[in-house]
């Protein structure tokens, strides 16, 4: 006798490494939360390979120009003189790029939640933010969703983050441009496109481009790339919560979208305080107007 397919959304715990989540049975997303890379690339959790619904690749995974590229993952770049990036970090007090003993650690320390109900599949973590000499600076309670609309051939990936500075002291949060490079304010939830998305569309509320949009306010990007074979498109779009954030986008060399809330000013958290993070990624087959955009990026997320 077959074995009957599931329907819908599914989730597989792979203890001790990730988490699967299937649609009708076909891989949607994997969530890697106990990481093996070197730790030159900020070792952290993150949500790679993902599909579209129709099962079309959307990510790169440590990509050769930087390998520390994975996915979509929550990748800070300068806290304090910390690196939860990957790579070298840019410093003012060091003339610029540098390969230092400061990339840190996003490391698991236990889940609250893992299952599906109702439609939707629910990850909820707690982790902690170790410094590369072994310091614990932050601490982070994380939930990650997953819920799909077939009807517009999209599903969604919810991301809420709630980290405390448990250093003792201020922890300054910035970005390469608020240490003195131009254009570079990355550090966020970050995602790498595919190399056939390169020289793709990116759209905000009002405006269509490319790398000209990267240091945008708005409160959603959507980025359309094409892919090699077939020649379809898919569009990501990203929405941050609960209003407009700066943005990080390159699509000319590679694909890149990050939401960037230190991209030009320094926001310093004081020793026991919190810093939030709340975005929405929609994932569809197909390229998205601006219209259809707009109707995805107002919808709630999951209770």
């Amino acid at each position: 006798m077959t074995e009957p397919i599931p329907a819908g959304l599914g989730v597989v715990h792979e203890h001790g490494r990730s988490v699967r989540v299937t649609w009708h049975g076909r891989p949607l997303a994997r969530y890697v939360y106990v990481p093996w890379e070197a730790q030159l690339e900020s070792p952290r959790p993150y949500v790679h390979p993902l599909w579209t619904l129709d099962g079309r690749p959307v990510s790169l995974y440590r990509p050769h120009d930087h390998v520390w590229h994975k996915g979509i993952s929550l990748a800070l770049s300068n806290v304090g003189t910390e690196n939860f990036w990957g790579g070298p970090t840019y410093l003012r007090a060091e003339g610029g790029y540098a390969q230092l003993p400061n990339n840190g650690t996003q490391a698991h320390e236990a889940f609250d939640e893992v299952g599906v109900a109702d439609g939707v599949v629910t990850i909820a973590q707690r982790l902690r933010w170790v410094t590369e000499a072994g310091a614990s600076v932050l601490t982070e309670r994380r939930r990650i969703t997953f819920d799909a609309d077939p009807d517009s051939g999209a599903w969604r990936l919810g991301f809420t983050s709630t980290v405390d500075n448990v250093s003792g002291v201020p922890i300054p949060f910035g970005s390469p441009t608020t240490e003195g490079r131009p254009d570079a304010g990355y550090s966020g939830l970050f995602w790498r496109g595919p190399r056939s998305f390169s020289g793709g569309g990116v759209l905000t509320p009002d405006r269509a481009g490319a790398d000209d949009l990267n240091g945008t306010v708005a409160p959603w990007m959507a980025f359309t790339g094409r892919h090699d074979g077939d020649g379809t498109h898919s569009t990501l779009l990203f929405v941050n919560r609960p209003g407009p954030v700066e943005w990080f986008v390159r699509s000319e060399v590679f694909a890149v979208v990050c939401p960037a809330p230190f991209f030009s000013a320094v926001h310093t958290l004081p020793a026991g305080g919190t810093l939030e993070f709340a975005h929405d990624v929609w994932v569809a087959d197909g390229a998205l107007d601006a219209a259809a955009c707009e109707q995805l990026a107002k919808r709630e997320p999951p209770a």
